[in-house]
């Protein structure tokens, strides 16, 4: 054997417990640090810290009863935005690294441009939403414990009509806690921005038997 391994071995084995001790506690020290910075961004106080969230979404969900309610129990900007479980939650907050960027290239820093972008920002987000089944809305909400027959007779349909053609959440449920972009109007010049088509997509109805021809 190599004598310097040799060495290195010796050294290692020397060290003993006391080497398995500190690498120990500094796996923990490492993690517990990690976890802490995790959960102190998953906080709303610091998704407004900057002005542009603070400025523009946050004030249009203060008025909303996800802010609000007889009960007092919120959902912040983490319950609808970050997911929970440890896997996806990493994704989305290496993600979050691009919203940094635009940060400081000033993308969306005045009003202007906040608009400007809204329908882009709404679509990525809605996007998102589907291609996870709506997961964060599904923290709080899940069809198997609606209570239909407490539910208004339009709200009891459209739920039930929603479960059965295998819709999620974000298909119908859009500007719950923000307000929507600007849609197309049907009287006038058309404005910049989302169709209604965009916000309520229709669900494509299934073609009629063809007639034998014999």
């Amino acid at each position: 054997m190599d004598t310097n391994k040799k060495g290195l071995i010796g050294r290692i084995r020397s060290l003993g417990w006391g080497f398995a001790a500190m690498l120990f506690i500094a796996g923990v020290l490492f993690w517990g640090g990690f976890n802490t910075a995790m959960e102190w961004t998953n906080r709303e106080e610091f998704c407004i810290s900057c002005h542009e969230m603070k400025d523009n979404v946050y004030q249009e969900y203060r008025n909303t009863i996800h802010a609000s309610n007889r009960s007092g129990v919120r959902a912040t900007c983490p319950d609808c935005h970050v997911p929970k479980e440890w896997g996806p939650k990493m994704i989305r907050k290496i993600q979050a690294s691009n919203e940094v960027l635009h940060k400081v290239l000033g993308t969306i820093d005045t009003p202007e441009k906040f608009n400007a972008k809204r329908l882009e920002l709404a679509k990525h987000e809605w996007d998102r939403m589907k291609k996870t089944d709506s997961r964060e809305c599904r923290n709080c909400h899940n069809f198997g414990s609606f209570d239909y027959a407490e539910q208004g007779r339009r709200s009891s349909k459209m739920h039930q009509t929603g479960l059965n053609e295998g819709k999620t959440c974000i298909d119908c449920h859009k500007g719950i806690a923000h307000s929507l972009p600007e849609v197309e109007q049907a009287i006038g010049s058309p404005k910049e921005g989302a169709t209604p088509e965009e916000f309520h997509p229709e669900t494509p109805k299934p073609e009629a038997p063809k007639a034998d021809k014999g």
